[in-house]
């Protein structure tokens, strides 16, 4: 029975929309994504942002500061490609990143909530724009390692693992399906190069094969 449960999520996985591949359903997902996460830090007050996340050393401030950078750092690339321009999600590079989070996790949550707002709708904006245009020069890497075309499920991947970062009450249980099949395998592809030992890599193999239970110490390193 176990044998065959795993043969037809087999063939599921087979079946799944490669969201990376296809921008204009990861679009839509990261759409809904958004407007999920938007519902719930609306009314966030002073106290919550500046709580601390599940992420060490960041407050939900930090974590909703990052999420606006990134949507302005995918808008910019999409935007770029309408154009035929290969840009780079951040023109300074990570220094730049970690700068603008740090500088911006210190305001008031009006003006946080505000910002994340306007930059989810910015990259909206650009997302009908770029299907309207049959997202012209989806292969521009920008310097990174992903096509622009990929924007979209890039950030669908940031907004849902954030929004159970900000420990607010959504989590993994929430995650839509159409996410689920096209990131779980990805994880469980690159999870080898995430665990820091052959120790653990052996007691995650015994997990996979059902040999025993994963202890809490056994953890990959973020994504």
């Amino acid at each position: 029975m176990a044998e065959l449960s795993v043969i037809e999520w087999r063939r599921k996985v087979d079946v799944f929309v490669d969201l990376e591949s296809n921008p204009e359903p990861a679009s839509r997902l990261c759409r809904e994504a958004q407007g999920r996460l938007m519902r719930r830090v609306a009314q966030l007050t002073d106290e919550d942002v500046q709580s601390s996340s599940r992420l060490p050393g960041w407050t939900v401030g930090h974590v909703l500061t990052h999420l606006a950078r990134n949507a302005d750092a995918h808008a910019r690339r999409l935007s770029g490609a309408l154009g035929g321009h290969d840009v780079p999600k951040y023109q300074s590079g990570e220094q730049q990143r970690s700068t603008e989070i740090e500088d911006g996790a210190t305001r008031s949550p009006g003006e946080i909530i505000a910002d994340l707002q306007s930059s989810m709708e910015r990259l909206e904006e650009i997302f009908t724009a770029s299907m309207a245009a049959g997202w012209p020069n989806g292969h521009f890497l920008g310097g990174g390692h992903y096509g622009v075309a990929g924007c979209p499920a890039h950030r669908l991947r940031e907004v849902e693992l954030h929004h159970v970062d900000l420990g607010l009450g959504y989590g993994p249980l929430d995650w839509p399906q159409e996410y689920v099949d096209w990131e779980l395998p990805q994880l469980l592809a690159n999870a080898p190069e995430r665990l820091d030992s052959s120790n653990s890599r052996r007691l995650v193999m015994a997990w996979l094969a059902g040999r025993g239970p994963l202890d809490s110490e056994t953890t990959p390193n973020p994504w």
